[in-house]
């Protein structure tokens, strides 16, 4: 079991939790430049709501989600934040849970049956997907054009986002490849490799996330393939930079930061009383390139 770091906080704006009398446990999904600033928001939002909290990271392990949600119900505290490792174990963290009698709140996705968790601040991640796709089909200008995929992690976020980009791709766009990078840089980058020696003719990738996409980048550039044009997703610092200087071509904003206070205050909130926030919360959307840089949302809590 991971080290779980316990931290206290009494600041201002909070209704139901300016007493400390809210104790909240993240479980967080893994160690990626996302689910740290997730994180970072997760801490700084519950410290400004007073209340208390428990974390730790099951680092892309369902097993360790599970124990990680076990122990967190046996610190007794009085709503669980995940940002879930597979969507197809939540069934068991969430039955874990009520039988603890400790509500679940949700970051990025949602059950398909949201009767048994206190909520969610959802990305709608097949938008996501289809949003880079739609750059794609709008550049290609109805050419017939190659694309490769470069996926995350099967089982969660990464299979909604590529199930959104290859169901938006125009049909003079062919994905002719789709592998796993495991939201991992060195292990994209051999992906990228394979995949730009198999398709030569290679015009576009989807990458799952900005640390890949630089890892891709570099790969297609050390093999002849400067000219593929990258679509991906974060909205970081270093992605809108890309941006910028043409590395990539576009990138989907989709702020942690943003995830992570939502999901604070409306636990907390819901926890107080139902009515007092939505259930299911979206987070704003957007596409970024060149021409519209200053619109991107702040990735990350300093």
């Amino acid at each position: 079991m991971d080290t779980t770091i316990v931290l206290s906080g009494c600041g201002a704006g909070a209704d139901s939790a300016s007493d400390s009398s809210v104790t909240l446990g993240f479980v967080n999904g893994d160690t990626s430049e996302f689910a740290t600033c997730l994180q970072k928001a997760v801490e700084k939002q519950t410290e400004e709501v007073g209340a208390k909290l428990y974390f730790t990271n099951s680092k892309m392990d369902p097993g360790k989600e599970l124990s990680n949600i076990e122990d967190m119900i046996s610190r007794n505290v009085d709503a669980l934040i995940v940002q879930t490792v597979n969507v197809d174990a939540l069934d068991g963290d969430i039955a874990k849970a009520e039988s603890a009698d400790v509500p679940i709140f949700l970051t990025s996705v949602a059950t398909d049956d949201v009767d048994g968790i206190l909520g969610a601040a959802v990305v709608d991640l097949k938008k996501l997907g289809a949003l880079d796709a739609g750059w794609i089909e709008k550049d290609a200008g109805g050419k017939q054009a190659e694309v490769g995929i470069v996926a995350g992690a099967p089982g969660a976020a990464s299979d909604l986002m590529v199930a959104g980009f290859t169901g938006a791709l125009p049909a003079n766009a062919k994905a002719v490849a789709n592998q796993p990078g495991m939201f991992n840089p060195v292990e994209a980058q051999d992906v990228a490799e394979n995949m730009i020696q198999a398709h030569p003719g290679l015009d576009y990738a989807f990458v799952a996330n900005e640390e890949m996409a630089f890892a891709v980048r570099k790969a297609f550039d050390e093999a002849g393939g400067k000219g593929v044009r990258i679509v991906t997703e974060n909205g970081t610092d270093k992605g809108l930079a890309a941006v910028r200087d043409g590395r990539f071509s576009a990138t989907v904003a989709n702020s942690p930061q943003v995830i992570g206070e939502t999901a604070v205050k409306n636990a907390v909130a819901r926890l107080d009383d139902p009515a007092k926030a939505d259930k299911i919360a979206q987070i704003p959307l957007a596409l970024i390139t060149r021409e519209n840089l200053d619109e991107a949302p702040q990735y990350c809590a300093e």
